[in-house]
């Protein structure tokens, strides 16, 4: 198929309805907006899981002391970004739609 003939035939995307980005600088800034979207979210689980785990008490033998205060919230922290990664609990998708209409492109 030549460039030409490929310009010419719309793809499934356009026939849907759907706009598809046009050009790499589009493409970069909306993978931008959708890692700062999962920033946000991680952020936001991870404050939420402090909060939660603040009231949980472990036993000494293997728990508890200065250690586990000191890495508690690391450990909110990798769970609250893997959450995120894995799909989230729908604030990265807002997010990510609101930053979108302020840049100018569609979702």
């Amino acid at each position: 198929m030549s460039a030409l003939s490929a310009l010419a035939t719309p793809s499934l995307d356009t026939l849907a309805g759907v706009k598809t980005p046009t050009s790499a600088a589009e493409l970069a800034k909306r993978g931008q907006i959708r890692e700062t979207a999962q920033k946000f979210e991680a952020s936001f689980l991870s404050v939420m899981m402090q909060s939660m785990f603040d009231g949980v008490k472990t036993s000494e033998p293997f728990g508890g002391g200065q250690g586990e205060e000191m890495f508690k919230s690391l450990l909110t922290e990798a769970m609250a970004k893997e959450v995120s990664r894995a799909g989230g609990i729908g604030v990265a998708d807002s997010v990510q739609r609101e930053m979108l209409k302020l840049q100018g492109l569609k979702d």
